[in-house]
């Protein structure tokens, strides 16, 4: 394996969240239409309670607007796979995006709510009020604010310690292999 080759195992920030992105969006859609469709994962009752406490945290969290653009970004979507195969038609069809925006704007709520009811099945209602009392702590605030630079930060050091640590192992390989007289 050549380094241009490592370097193209490297891990890409930007692409990961392009990744995350598409997958919320994909985890949002088949939420909405396994909640439409009344699936087994819906079938265990959730007590309306419990999903109101995962609502709060979400909220507390900063979470609820995290997934806000679900919404925009699907009838965006839509309008731009629409745009190619119709050029001429781009005017009309970003006026029906903006009445959509503004038609479907409420649905933002129906994701929060399949959220919630994630959070629901994997914490019990004390626990969920527990955590909304910390979110609305000073340090719970702190975290949701500095949790996704945070996380950024991780990223790049982990990022820049896997590619060193790629050339070690890069070197090893190649040492190893001579011993076993093949030159890489």
């Amino acid at each position: 394996m050549r380094a241009s080759d490592i370097r193209a195992l490297r891990f890409n920030p930007a692409a990961a969240r392009l990744r995350v992105a598409a997958a919320v969006g994909v985890a949002a859609a088949l939420c909405v239409a396994a909640s439409l469709c009344g699936s087994a994962a819906h079938a265990q009752e959730i007590p309306k309670s419990s999903i109101a406490a995962a609502r709060e945290v979400l909220i507390a969290k900063g979470a609820a607007a995290t997934f806000d653009p679900v919404v925009h970004g699907v009838i965006e979507k839509v309008k731009n796979y629409l745009l190619p195969t119709n050029p001429n038609l781009s005017g009309e069809l970003n006026d029906v995006a903006q009445t959509l925006h503004k038609e479907y704007d409420p649905k933002r709520s129906e994701v929060l709510d399949e959220l919630a009811r994630a959070y629901a099945r994997h914490f019990t209602e004390h626990e969920l009020k527990d955590l909304t009392v910390f979110y609305k702590t000073p340090l719970g605030q702190k975290w949701a604010r500095e949790e996704p630079a945070a996380i950024e930060e991780s990223i790049h050091l982990v990022t820049a310690w896997g590619d060193n640590f790629s050339e070690v192992v890069m070197g090893r390989f190649r040492a190893e292999m001579q011993k076993k007289g093949h030159p890489l």
